[in-house]
């Protein structure tokens, strides 16, 4: 069995051919994905503004193999973004995603401070 890695990904977009009854259910539902919703699951969070109704990103978690790397983890939230967003009925393009392996991420830790 292969050693297992947890990534954070965001999946960032841009809204495209929205229907008016989309646009509507965007615009009325903007402060519940404003900067508050931004945290990573392995649902993903829908976090976008308002004005200018335009880009949008999703975050998740994703536990894939290490050896697949962070390709792999890009695409399976990529697949779950399109999937949800889909299934909400939203039009996008251009989903590009941002990677970080926690299991690989150096961590600087500040010396305690001297008095």
């Amino acid at each position: 069995m292969s050693e297992q890695h947890t990534y954070r990904v965001i999946v960032r977009g841009t809204w495209d051919g929205l229907t008016d009854e989309a646009r509507a259910r965007l615009l009325a539902e903007a402060t519940d994905h404003g900067m508050p919703s931004m945290r990573f699951t392995e649902e993903g969070t829908l976090s976008y503004e308002a004005a200018p109704l335009k880009h949008f990103s999703m975050r998740y978690v994703v536990v894939s193999d290490a050896e697949d790397g962070e390709e792999m983890a890009a695409a399976l939230a990529e697949e779950r973004a399109e999937a949800t967003l889909r299934g909400l009925g939203y039009g996008f393009r251009e989903l590009r995603s941002t990677v970080t392996d926690l299991d690989t991420m150096k961590i600087n830790y500040k010396p305690a401070s001297r008095r």
